[in-house]
C-alpha cells in the first residue's frame, strides 16, 4: 500500500458509507511528507506527457498540485471558487458541484495563466462524481489547452467519477482507489492506477 492508503487505514475516519473524513493530513491539517509522496507518484505516472502546467482547483486541490508540480518542474495554477479584484483581463469560468458544501459553486481562471499552448494536467484531492475535475476539464477545453490527464489522491471507485472520465478517454491516475468503506468494516482498497 502507498503511504497515503497506510494513513487512511490509520488516521481517516469513515463517517458514512460515501464519507471519508481525512482532514488530520490532507485537507485541514496537512501532512506535507504525505502530499509529496502522493504528488511524486502521481508525477511518475504523467512525467513523459511533456506537462507544462498543473491545475487543480481550491483549496484543497492545491497542497497535491503544488507537490505535483515541484516534481515536475513546473508551475501550478489553481481555479479560484470567488471572483477578486485583482482578476483582470478575463476569466474562464465554470459551474461545479461542491459536494463537501452540497451546491453549485462557479470556478474561474484568469485567461493569462491557460492558454492554447499549455499542457494540463489536473489533481485533486478526491475523485467521487466527477463535477470537480468535469468543471476543470471544462476550462482546459474553453483555452483551448491540451489535457493530459488527470492524478487523484483519493478516489472513491463505487462512485461514478472514474467512469465519466473514463468515458471522455481521459487518462486518469489515482493514488488511493477506495473500492468500498463502511464505519464498521473500515476502508477497503482496490490497485492504485
Amino acid at each position: 500500500l502507498s503511504l497515503l492508503c497506510e494513513r487512511i487505514k490509520k488516521d481517516g475516519k469513515v463517517l458514512s458509507n460515501t464519507i471519508l473524513k481525512v482532514d488530520s493530513f490532507l485537507n485541514h491539517q496537512v501532512d506535507p511528507v504525505v502530499m509529496m509522496s502522493i504528488g511524486e507518484e502521481i508525477a511518475k505516472r504523467f512525467e513523459n506527457e511533456k506537462i507544462t502546467k498543473v491545475l487543480t482547483v481550491e483549496s484543497s486541490g492545491i497542497q497535491i498540485a503544488f507537490a505535483t508540480a515541484l516534481h515536475l518542474k513546473v508551475p501550478f495554477i489553481y481555479a479560484k471558487k470567488a471572483g477578486a479584484v485583482t482578476q483582470t483581463g478575463g476569466s474562464y469560468t465554470t459551474m461545479i458541484k461542491s459536494f463537501t458544501r452540497g451546491q453549485d459553486v462557479e470556478i474561474r481562471i484568469t485567461k493569462d495563466y491557460l492558454t492554447k499552448d499549455d499542457r494540463i494536467l489536473i489533481v485533486d484531492d478526491f475523485l467521487a462524481s466527477g463535477s470537480a475535475s468535469c468543471g476543470m476539464i471544462d476550462l482546459v477545453n474553453q483555452s483551448g489547452a491540451t489535457l493530459v490527464g488527470v492524478g487523484i489522491a483519493i478516489e472513491k471507485s463505487f462512485s461514478e467519477g472514474r467512469t465519466k472520465l473514463d468515458q471522455m478517454g481521459v487518462q486518469v491516475h489515482s493514488v488511493a482507489r477506495v473500492e468500498s468503506m463502511s464505519p464498521d468494516a473500515g476502508v477497503t482498497f482496490l490497485p492504485s492506477g
